[in-house]
């Protein structure tokens, strides 16, 4: 199963260490915001999830902090990003794994890291940098 690959724990840790809290809390918000979009109907749950938690792929995440960047920062949302070191949705990958890291988040079976390459390019979603 692709969420049970190896994962480079002590790159993921050094990688993140480059993203300042800012960073950081804009995913944990981006995560509150697209699960609250994704599960307005039904959620949908990791199979060991006991407590009831909503969980959202990689990809509807990156989708998520698309939408909220722009309802946000408006034009600037890529210089924002930029401006934490985020040029790329494999940032928010590392951010969520880091996080995972440190038990703020949990992992399903299911997940990768891999969910979070390319899922599109900053220049596109966010139009030019003003």
């Amino acid at each position: 199963m692709k969420g049970q690959t190896q994962l480079d724990w002590g790159a993921i840790r050094e990688r993140a260490a480059q993203f300042p809290d800012e960073a950081f809390q804009f995913v944990r918000d981006g995560l509150a915001y697209t699960s609250k979009l994704v599960h307005g109907e039904s959620p949908r749950r990791c199979a060991d999830d006991a407590d009831g938690k909503r969980h959202v792929t990689g990809q509807q995440l990156c989708m998520g902090l698309k939408r909220l960047g722009t309802e946000r920062y408006g034009q600037l949302a890529k210089a924002v990003l930029a401006k934490w070191g985020v040029r790329r949705t494999e940032d928010f990958g590392v951010i969520v794994y880091a996080l995972i890291d440190r038990n703020e988040l949990r992992q399903c079976e299911r997940d990768s890291i891999e969910d979070f390459k390319g899922v599109y390019e900053f220049d596109e979603a966010f139009g030019p940098q003003v």
